[in-house]
């Protein structure tokens, strides 16, 4: 039986998990959270709406949108070449400040914060169902920072070792507007997202059901 209360109703501590890995609860405001779910609804209408990306023949279970580049197993492309060709959403400029912000305060490395250019997007939703299996985060050019933004329902997130997708492995509550970072020695580690819990996102929550994950990264690729 899940909590009568959401997340947000317990103290819960942030900081760097290990090396290269920081967890910071509730760094997302609510009214932040309310405009990116907006955001989301919209982009669901843009030119390559939510889709559940097939891995070696079978469908995930959560549902993705990109913007920036197209992501699709194994490459990043400007068109859905995939879902038929169509061009993907262009990336959004707030999104990058919004990256270089939550760099900046995990880390306290302001320049590195400063020079921080994601130029990709990949938006998750999970329904109560939905799960991740542990994979990297590896079709970049680059080895810049992962930034991980979570709205809605907590998840169980499940943060493994750098070598394969077994233990040692630790496993984190990320909740409604919950800011993760991978960098450093952690920028590779393999990760998934084992159950999510209904009815734990916050009761003022726009989203309703389920779970919103947003990933920027820079993906080092070239428009031309």
């Amino acid at each position: 039986m899940e909590s009568l209360f959401d997340d947000s109703a317990f103290e819960r501590t942030g900081g760097q998990v290990r090396p290269g890995a920081w967890h910071l609860p509730g760094w997302l405001s609510p009214t932040a959270q309310d405009w990116i779910v907006a955001r989301f609804f919209q982009w669901g209408h843009g030119p390559v709406p939510p889709h559940r990306t097939q891995i070696n023949g079978h469908p995930m279970s959560v549902q993705s949108l990109s913007l920036g580049w197209h992501w699709s197993p194994n490459r990043y492309s400007k068109t859905a070449d995939d879902l038929g060709g169509a061009p993907v959403a262009p990336m959004e400029q707030w999104l990058v400040r919004l990256g270089q912000q939550a760099l900046a305060e995990a880390t306290g490395d302001a320049a590195r914060a400063a020079a921080y250019q994601p130029d990709a997007a990949i938006v998750n939703f999970y329904d109560q169902h939905a799960t991740m299996g542990m994979h990297q985060d590896a079709e970049e050019r680059i080895n810049a920072p992962v930034v991980s933004l979570s709205i809605g329902d907590s998840a169980t997130f499940r943060l493994g070792n750098t070598e394969n997708r077994n233990r040692p492995w630790q496993e984190l509550r990320l909740a409604s507007g919950d800011l993760f970072i991978f960098d450093g020695p952690a920028r590779f580690a393999y990760h998934g997202v084992t159950k999510i819990h209904p009815g734990t996102a916050p009761a003022e929550c726009q989203l309703g059901a389920g779970r919103i994950n947003i990933t920027l990264r820079q993906t080092g690729l070239s428009d031309s």
